[in-house]
């Protein structure tokens, strides 16, 4: 016997499930819907079946193919115009001379199909119409039969008044092929409302089965939630398992990881390949789909998450269904109906109210909140770069096609036959994501300069020294989350892109307008020339290496598993530099770290240098730009003190020469400045303003409080290897110990908070808080710096990635310090609320 699975629907009032793909393809647990149906027809003996099909028809004939890879054979019939359900099976009647069966490729069943075909034959009917009982039956056909089970009345979706019976049409048919000569060619024609009522009308024999077990028509949104919870519940008799049950009404694919304190509540399904990580609690009937990860501290509930997403640390979801390849951030809140349409990005800490539906292709700003649905416009990232170049997580928002494209962009606006260096740290991701990018480049026909694994200072220096090449590229993963990397685009001076290049570059990417070069003008591919050899040997002749041996420095370095041993460690030495190297092996395990775990490191290497009487513990960042410092007596050295030490240090060996710090810095720089007759810039605190601030001033040293320092004689770019060097350098004529040193330091206290506050009134906030002070002195970098009485001031900077005002004060005592940021965070809060605008709580961490 043959089958007819009726495959053609669009399925719109499923959307957005359906866009990008034909309703019969919306899975249902661990298969499509179609899937089941096929799984069903073999149960019952049937292999041989015509889908029919008009709706994104190549979906399904892709998928399945000729069905040999289910146990089936399959033959596929096309509508060029939509047909309605008999004149669909009207088109494939040239395979149909027998008895066959009809079935929807969209619902959900477990009917007995054996059982209905003999009650067909017995009955010697023409038509067969499978019926079932159901609580509601406006919706549907409804059909009244008499005693002998034939047809007696037809009633369309009644309303209550008419409604006489509560048995209605399945959709599932079993016909005579005599059938098909009543049904006109090429016309649309529809079973229930033509043939049917026309076969009683003339009195053919037409009956109907009313069948035991499960049926759902999966019409809507809230029907296709209930099928699938009613598959985990058991309701339907499935012919093969969902998966492995590990027992507590938990079913799992292959290979599926559960961290063990994670806890979960069935009936749930999860996917092959899927992680469920740290501290996650899942309330089932909830399904995760295929290589989805589930990230720590999450809480789901009642969802259905499709293939291939992940769902950022601290996410609450529920009754929400989620599509494919989405990514969803940190602390993300969705409520009861959000249904995520595929490809959409959550950004951190946005909320979805309930019902709220998102069409694919849509990105959510941090923090903000959706109350309505989007529907039109294809949004995407509406900007690549970030403070740290082109970040996401890896293979979720940075894939390797993403990578290719932007490479393409990026040679698009540059001149043809130039060369881009490029280079990587040691992760697997590093090396994924560098190869693609390199990729894009030489059909742009430009070339690359493949430098390996080096620390980031030498690809700049590189870049810099080399006048054919206009670009570099470092490819990272974060020092701050071992699931993100970080793309870092350098101009052809070895500094950070400025802001109208990066415009430039994302045009071309959202654009796709990329530059496509001819056979003999694609670029070529070449590993540069020992590049470390170069940027050594440049560097040793701006350093003054004897005066560093003639002092003889006992030196413990943590190389912290990164890029900067192989360069250092060799630099050091023809310095005749006692070092004890920590963590000089590069490890792909070791690139990201947590505040902790980074603060122990630290405290390790004060114990050591203490111990092996030591001068000084240098710990350099995975990239071997930022430097972080322990005395000799193995204290550990704050960051804007450290800051604060290699200024003093650089000014008495420099008196007079103009030096830079962020405009957030404390008045102790001014006073160090002071005492040397030097003059001090104010600064932004993005490492891209120093950077070219170093490039126009002349300014002997940049240092922005937080590890990073520019020595523009070398190159005027962070360089950790040349700050640590010219820290001894400087130690070495100042002829004190670091502790000496910093007890004669100026003292200063700085205050830090955040204060919440939507994207939509940062500029309102930023304007009456002017407005307010418009009596008091200001500096308008980075926001706003307000200098207040007796040598207080306050910096407020709206955060350019999350939804909040960054806030730090400074004042005489750490107390006062603290009660000045609480203020003026206390008084942001007053603003919005004057404006009118509810800001959504903070998630408690």
């Amino acid at each position: 016997m043959k089958a007819v699975v009726m495959a053609g629907g669009e399925g719109s009032r499923l959307r957005p499930l359906t866009i990008g793909r034909p309703k019969p393809m919306v899975p249902i647990v661990n298969k499509a819907v179609i899937g089941h149906i096929f799984d069903l027809l073999k149960h019952h003996g049937i292999t041989e079946v015509i889908v029919t099909l008009r709706y994104m028809a190549s979906a399904i004939q892709d998928f399945y193919d000729d069905g040999s890879s289910i146990g089936m054979k399959i033959t596929y019939s096309v509508e060029e115009a939509p047909l309605g359900t008999a004149g669909s099976v009207k088109n494939a009647a040239r395979y149909l001379d027998d008895t066959f069966v009809v079935i929807s490729g969209d619902a959900l069943t477990d009917f007995d199909l054996k059982e209905i075909v003999r009650v067909h034959k017995a009955r010697e009917s023409l038509a067969s119409i499978t019926l079932t009982r159901v609580p509601n039956p406006l919706e549907f056909g409804v059909i009244v039969t008499d005693e002998q089970g034939r047809v007696a009345q037809f009633l369309e979706k009644p309303s209550w008044g008419e409604v006489i019976s509560d048995t209605v049409n399945t959709g599932l048919y079993v016909l005579e092929p005599e059938v098909l000569d009543l049904i006109p060619e090429g016309v649309p024609y529809d079973f229930a409302s033509e043939l049917f009522p026309r076969m009683l009308a003339d009195r053919k024999p037409l009956y109907g089965y009313i069948a035991d077990g499960y049926w759902c028509d999966v019409g809507n949104i809230t029907e296709y939630m209930k099928a699938n919870a009613d598959v985990l519940y058991g309701k339907l008799r499935l012919p093969e398992p969902i998966g492995m049950h590990l027992g507590g009404g938990i079913w799992v694919g292959e290979n599926v990881e559960i961290a063990p304190s994670a806890q979960l509540f069935g009936p749930i399904y999860l996917g092959s390949e899927v992680k469920i990580k740290g501290d996650v609690r899942i309330y089932g009937p909830t399904v995760i789909r295929d290589y989805t990860v589930v990230d720590n501290y999450n809480r789901i509930e009642r969802s259905l998450i499709w293939r291939n997403n992940y769902i950022g640390e601290s996410c609450e979801l529920r009754g929400v269904i989620v599509t494919r390849q989405c990514s969803i951030k940190a602390q993300v809140v969705a409520y009861e109906g959000v249904v995520i349409g595929d490809n959409c990005v959550l950004g951190e800490g946005s909320v979805l109210h309930p019902n709220v539906k998102l069409w694919p292709h849509k990105e959510i700003e941090a923090g903000a909140t959706i109350k309505d649905s989007i529907i039109w416009g294809n949004q995407g990232r509406r900007a690549l770069f970030s403070r740290f170049g082109v970040s996401g997580v890896v293979n979720i928002d940075l894939t390797p096609e993403f990578a290719a494209k932007l490479s393409a962009a990026l040679g698009a606006a540059l001149p043809k036959g130039s060369y881009v260096a490029i280079n990587r740290d040691a992760h697997r991701s590093s090396r994924m994501l560098k190869r693609a990018l390199i990729s894009g480049l030489p059909g742009t026909g430009v070339n690359v300069w493949d430098l390996g694994t080096v620390a980031i200072p030498v690809l700049r220096h590189f870049v810099r020294q080399r006048k054919d090449t206009t670009a570099g590229i470092h490819v990272r993963l974060s020092p701050f989350d071992q699931r993100v990397v970080d793309i870092r685009i350098i101009d052809g001076q070895g500094l950070n892109q400025s802001n109208a290049a990066e415009r430039a570059i994302e045009r071309n990417f959202f654009r796709e307008d990329f530059r496509r070069a001819f056979l003999n003008e694609i670029g070529l591919i070449d590993y540069a020339h020992q590049p470390i050899a170069v940027y050594t040997e440049d560097f040793l002749r701006h350093v003054d290496s004897q005066r560093i041996r003639d002092y003889g420095f006992k030196l413990v370095t943590d190389y912290s598993h990164g890029l900067a041993a192989d360069t250092l460690a060799d630099v050091l030495t023809q310095m005749g530099v006692d070092v004890v190297p920590l963590n000089a092996r590069m490890d792909e395990s070791k690139l990201a770290m947590l505040q902790g775990e980074f603060k122990a490191n630290q405290e390790r290497m004060g114990k050591i240098v203490q111990a092996l009487g030591a001068n000084l513990g240098v710990q350099l960042d995975v990239g071997g730009e930022k430097i972080f410092l322990v005395d000799e007596n193995g204290v550990v050295i704050d960051d804007i003190t450290a800051a604060a030490l290699v200024m003093e240090l650089a000014l008495y060996a420099h008196p007079g020469r103009p030096v830079a710090v962020p405009v957030t810095m404390p008045a102790a720089f001014d006073t160090i400045a002071n005492w040397h007759g030097a003059r001090l810039f104010r600064i932004t605190q993005n490492l891209h303003g120093p950077m070219h601030t170093a490039s126009y001033i002349g300014v002997l040293l940049i240092g922005d409080g937080a590890g990073s320092f520019i020595f523009p004689g070398f190159q005027p770019a962070v360089d950790g290897m040349m700050a640590t060097v010219r820290l001894l350098e400087y130690l070495a004529i100042r002829k004190l110990s670091v502790s000496e040193i910093l007890a004669y330091l100026p003292k200063f206290s700085i205050g830090k908070e955040t204060a919440e506050c939507s994207w939509e009134v940062k500029g309102a906030v930023m304007r009456v808080m002017m407005n307010r002070h418009q009596h008091r002195q200001m500096d308008k970098i980075d926001g706003v710096k307000i200098y207040l009485d007796h040598g207080e001031w306050v910096h407020l900077s709206p955060n350019p990635d999350k939804p909040r005002f960054e806030i730090l004060a400074e004042a005489g005592d750490p107390e006062r310090a603290m009660e000045l940021a609480r203020d003026y965070r206390e008084m942001i809060g007053e603003i919005i609320h004057e404006l009118g605008v509810m800001v959504a709580p903070k998630k408690d961490e």
